[in-house]
């Protein structure tokens, strides 16, 4: 009997929407953090974040940065940077002081952020910088 095989995806396709990597509540970092895979911080950390996959910042979590990259962020803890993603979620418990700039934001009632937020057009990358040009 013949298999068919299923055809490799080359990870630089995969979506990168799982978390892989877990720092613990009782865990404090400094420093750098970058990669291609999805974290999830419980700890706190401090330093710069440059993920090519999701960053779960959970309740217990405390990030401070200057800024936070990554594809997609969803924050249930406190965050005190600003943060340039495809996709930002904050949830009842994520506390955001910093400036956000998106293509896609949303909130649970009860979530908080303080700082302005520029939204991303994912079809026409330019059109925000043309607005307010003479």
């Amino acid at each position: 009997m013949l298999r068919k095989e299923k055809p490799k995806v080359p990870d630089t396709i995969r979506p990168a929407a799982k978390v892989e990597t877990v720092i613990g509540p009782g865990i404090a970092l400094q420093g750098t953090l970058t990669g291609q895979g999805g974290v999830r911080l419980e700890g706190s950390f401090e330093g710069k974040i440059q993920l090519e996959g999701l960053l779960v910042v959970g309740e217990t979590a405390k990030v401070i940065s200057e800024e936070i990259r990554a594809q997609s962020v969803s924050v249930a803890g406190t965050v005190q940077a600003n943060i340039v993603a495809s996709r930002v979620h904050i949830t009842r418990t994520g506390r955001v002081w910093g400036d956000v700039s998106t293509g896609s934001l949303s909130t649970e009632e009860g979530g908080f952020l303080k700082g302005r937020v520029q939204m991303q057009d994912a079809e026409n990358p330019e059109a925000a910088s043309d607005v307010g040009a003479a």
